[in-house]
């Protein structure tokens, strides 16, 4: 299964760089899911990278991005605190929803959880909520460091400890989490929620979890990872999360189908083009086949798939290997491989005494073609000759009639 990865940034508080990577099947995806990674994390940690690519397998798009000071965001760590967090995510759906499509389903690892069940309010299109590992409270991310509360209090930060990691925490981090209200959110989520947990979880106990589904109304689910570690670190239990995601999410949100499934009602010999943002990016559809277009990111685009010019290219590229290899086959001839790089240019005319301006330019292809085996001159030639016999090139330079028409 074919996916696209891009790497993206988006503006966040006062127009800080956050950092992020979108991953998606090439066969346009039918939803998108954003995912919010544990304290201190960042979106390549092993859990998230494992469940977005098998989530991405399911057809979905997943975004995922390092919350500000952390990883590849700009900002200071230090002046972040729960709310910036939400208001990241917040950010990152509105990203979603400019350029692609509104988020459908929110996916939270530990505090990335809570931070998921708070920011679903604030986002209509959301139709499905997962938490992993998360706290029922944000509060409970003061364990981690109980030992330097005091000193935060008294003078206003601390440099902690947390995972190997040091970390400068403020004051303002500690009157931020006593200003929510989780319990409330939770209460009125208005969301169909799903809450895996781990018994054996040594971060954050399972008692959390049952909070959160107490708490929480109907439609709600929960899920127990068995033996899993709190980060999820074998791979098998993250696929096995994103397996249940998508199963589960399926309840809910309609349109998503995965790759090897997707069915369309183009005939043979026909491509249907349509929009998948108000950019760039566009959904092209074969019979049988399915995959993005777009520009890249330096014209505006999302680099999702290959430009119009690319297509063309590939296009030629393509029929002429395929035209070179069945006639190499068919005359037995020992072509061990064949290889066409083609390139796009435009040049100025030089044999147009008459042209009315002088900066006319003509369109060129330029296609060269690899022959590598035990061949003779006259075969390499005559393989070459053979080239310009490839239905595209016929068609790119025959008579070509493009008719336009409305339809209903």
């Amino acid at each position: 299964m074919s996916t696209i990865r891009s790497k993206l940034e988006f503006p966040g508080t006062d127009g800080l760089k956050i950092a992020a990577l979108l991953e998606a099947p090439a066969a346009s995806p039918g939803a998108f899911a954003l995912f919010a990674h544990c304290f201190t994390c960042g979106k390549d940690i092993a859990a998230a990278s494992r469940i977005s690519r098998a989530l991405v397998a399911k057809g979905y798009g997943v975004l995922r991005f390092d919350f500000t000071g952390l990883g590849s965001s700009d900002g200071d760590f230090a002046n972040s605190n729960f709310s910036s967090n939400v208001q990241d995510l917040v950010f990152a759906a509105d990203y979603l929803r400019e350029n692609y499509l509104a988020p459908s389903l929110l996916i939270g690892h530990s505090l990335g959880g809570a931070a998921v069940l708070s920011a679903a309010a604030k986002l209509p299109e959301v139709s499905g909520v997962v938490t992993i590992g998360a706290p029922s409270d944000p509060h409970h991310v003061l364990k981690q460091f109980a030992c330097d509360i005091d000193t935060i209090e008294k003078q206003g930060e601390a440099t902690v400890s947390l995972a190997g990691r040091t970390f400068k925490i403020k004051k303002q981090f500690l009157d931020d989490l006593e200003n929510q209200q989780q319990n409330e959110l939770i209460r009125k989520l208005k969301k169909a929620l799903l809450v895996f947990h781990s018994p054996l979880d040594q971060t954050v106990s399972i008692n959390e979890a049952e909070s959160i589904y107490r708490t929480a109304k109907h439609p709600k689910s929960f899920v127990s990872l068995d033996d899993a570690d709190h980060l999820l670190s074998r791979a098998k239990d993250a696929e096995y999360v994103a397996a249940t995601i998508a199963a589960w999410a399926s309840r809910y949100i309609k349109d998503v189908v995965a790759p090897a499934d997707e069915q369309t009602n183009v005939p043979k010999g026909h491509v249907q083009v349509d929009e998948k943002n108000k950019k760039f990016t566009r959904s092209v559809i074969s019979d049988t086949h399915a995959w993005l277009a777009d520009e890249p990111t330096q014209l505006g685009g999302s680099d999702l798939g290959p430009d119009p010019y690319e297509h063309l290219l590939a296009s030629l590229g393509t029929c002429t290997s395929m035209t070179i290899r069945m006639y190499a086959n068919r005359k037995k001839i020992p072509l061990d491989h064949v290889s066409v790089a083609i390139s796009h240019s435009r040049e100025h005319l030089t044999d147009c005494e008459s042209c009315e301006s002088e900066s006319e330019k003509i369109e060129v292809l330029d296609r060269q073609v690899t022959l590598l085996g035990n061949l003779s001159e006259e075969q390499r030639q005559r393989l070459l000759e053979i080239a310009d016999r490839c239905p595209v090139h016929k068609t790119l330079v025959g008579k070509l009639d493009i008719r336009t028409a409305l339809t209903a």
